[in-house]
Parts: structure tokens; C-alpha cells; sequence
């Protein structure tokens, strides 16, 4: 069975740890089998590109690599600070998750 994890593609985080700590940005995928997600802006790797169809020169361009899901934590959208996540049930009965720090509730991106 797989983990439920704490962040969501379009979440804004915070990177906790590696030569980015601080740094805050986007979450633009996440990469359940390995537990990572891949942070917009943040990470970033030189890649070789070998010569193809598509790029007939080849070349290098720098991309973003993927960042351990515990090394991130969620910006709070309406504080604007880092927060832990859990999830209680709304209205409605379905599970939500909710900011620790405040109590109120995560819309999803």
C-alpha cells in the first residue's frame, strides 16, 4: 500500500536541508515510488544532452533533480509560514488536511 504524503503537486514548501536550505518553491512533481518530489527552482543539476532528433546539437542545460519528501516542509498559503501537516475530517466527513500551527484547513492547489 502506498504512503500518504504530506505535500501535493503545486504546493508551495520549504527546503529544510541540502546547499538550498531556505530556499522556498514550488512542488512540480512527485515521484511516489521513491518517496522525492522535483521543487521548481531548487536542486539544480547540469545534464548532458546527447545529439538527437529533437536536439540535433546536443548541449547542456541545468534542470531540477529530486529532493527527499522529508527534507520539505508546506508554506502555510494564507500565514505564508512553514507548518506541519495533518488531516482531520470537514464538514462532510472526507479526510482534509489541516495547518498544526493554525488549525485551519489546506486547500488543495
Amino acid at each position: 500500500m502506498a504512503n500518504k504524503f504530506h505535500i501535493r503537486k503545486g504546493d508551495t514548501v520549504l527546503l529544510l536541508a541540502g546547499n538550498s536550505r531556505g530556499k522556498k518553491g514550488r512542488i512540480l512533481e512527485v515521484l511516489r515510488g521513491k518517496d522525492k518530489a522535483i521543487v521548481e527552482g531548487i536542486n539544480m543539476v547540469t545534464k548532458h544532452l546527447k545529439p538527437s532528433a529533437a536536439h540535433p546539437n546536443g548541449g547542456i542545460e541545468k534542470r531540477e533533480a529530486p529532493v527527499h519528501i522529508s527534507n520539505l516542509k508546506v508554506i502555510n498559503p494564507s500565514t505564508g509560514e512553514p507548518t506541519r501537516i495533518g488531516r482531520k475530517p470537514n464538514s462532510e466527513g472526507k479526510l482534509e488536511r489541516y495547518s498544526k500551527k493554525t488549525g485551519e484547513f489546506i486547500k488543495n492547489a
